[in-house]
């Protein structure tokens, strides 16, 4: 499984693109978006303090991690919820107007960011749980010899955050600010 680094940093990365490249007027979506992207990428993690929990009753943590908050039904519950808001109207805070569907909608693509992570570098997800207990899962840390793994996938973490931090300098010039 990708560390929470990752998964934070991933979804931060690409709802921060997703705002510089294609949001013109950057007032109607905020950096605090951004930040709830990264955050929702991490949100499906959240059954593994429900598995400290639960553990006291008797589940195992393969009878909690990867279950519920796994699958596709979790996503669709934001965006179901982000299309539903339509109808509300916007909180002013500050200068900043937060939209309520523009927030289910960042956490819909956080938390379905996540599931394609786990999808594809490590293990498998069931995407339909409990409807089906098919698995999708392309396990690419596989290739990588097991001694190694989990070195490496602290290595995609610093990488990433590397990544993000030279693009942060170079598109936004966050040295200024220091």
């Amino acid at each position: 499984m990708p560390y929470a680094v990752a998964h934070f940093l991933i979804a931060l990365v690409l709802v921060g693109l997703f705002r510089d490249y294609f949001i013109k007027y950057k007032r109607k979506f905020p950096l605090s978006y951004v930040l709830l992207g990264g955050i929702a990428g991490v949100l499906p993690d959240v059954d593994v303090g429900i598995y400290y929990v639960l553990s006291f009753f008797g589940f195992a943590f393969d009878e909690v991690h990867r279950t519920f908050s796994h699958t596709l039904f979790f996503p669709f519950l934001f965006l179901f919820l982000g299309i539903l808001s339509y109808g509300f109207k916007n909180k002013k805070l500050g200068v900043h107007h937060l939209r309520l569907r523009n927030i289910f909608f960042v956490l819909a693509f956080g938390t379905f960011t996540h599931l394609v992570l786990d999808g594809l570098i490590a293990g498998v997800i069931m995407p339909f749980y409990p409807l089906s207990y098919y698995t999708f899962g392309l396990n690419w840390v596989k290739a990588v010899p097991f001694a190694w793994q989990d070195t490496f996938m602290a290595s995609v973490d610093a990488v990433l955050l590397i990544i993000w931090i030279s693009y942060l300098e170079w598109k936004h010039r966050i040295s200024d600010f220091i």
